[in-house]
């Protein structure tokens, strides 16, 4: 006898409306849990996003935010670490309710403990963005202290750098943005 697989949507979300210990992502109809962020990688979020804000505020390019959400589909719902998008594209992306409905240009994930989460991470999210066209995706590990940077090539994202804790990170999405890899854990 052969099983279909459960097939999750954006829907059933609402079953775990209350618990707030675990993070619930669909990606292609599965159902990821994960235990919620623990200290070193919110602070590593944190750092992330202020370096990008204070970037967007003084450039007005656009918004950075943390943990946001993002809505591809009903079978894809996700929630990044961190997001940069621009202005010209916010409005487009944001829907009734303000939930983010498309791609961003630059999406951060920051790898928690597990092999599990790092497969999550390398791999699944990895294939989700770049079918979503999301143009820049960095994975960041706090224990290691390094960033990879993954850039569009074409239809795919690829990896283009390892930077290391005294590297500088740059992107061709941010113009002038500059931070020294150390400075974001």
């Amino acid at each position: 006898m052969q099983t279909t697989p459960v097939r999750w949507t954006t829907a059933d979300l609402e079953l775990f409306a209350d618990d707030h210990k675990n993070r619930y992502e669909i990606i292609d109809g599965e159902l990821f849990v994960t235990k919620s962020p623990h200290w070193n990688h919110q602070s590593s979020s944190i750092n992330i996003g202020t370096v990008l804000k204070i970037w967007s505020d003084e450039t007005g390019l656009g918004k950075a935010a943390i943990a946001p959400g993002i809505i591809f589909s009903d079978a894809d719902n996700v929630i990044p670490d961190v997001v940069w998008v621009s202005n010209e594209r916010l409005e487009l992306l944001l829907d009734e309710a303000r939930h983010l409905t498309g791609a961003p240009e630059l999406i951060v994930e920051i790898l928690s403990p597990g092999e599990k989460n790092e497969k999550r991470d390398r791999q699944t999210k990895l294939k989700l963005y770049s079918v979503q066209r999301v143009q820049e995706y960095w994975i960041c590990d706090y224990t290691q202290k390094q960033v990879e940077v993954y850039r569009r090539e074409q239809a795919l994202l690829k990896l283009a750098a390892t930077l290391f804790s005294e590297d500088e990170l740059t992107s061709p999405l941010l113009p002038s943005f500059k931070c020294v890899v150390s400075k974001l854990f």
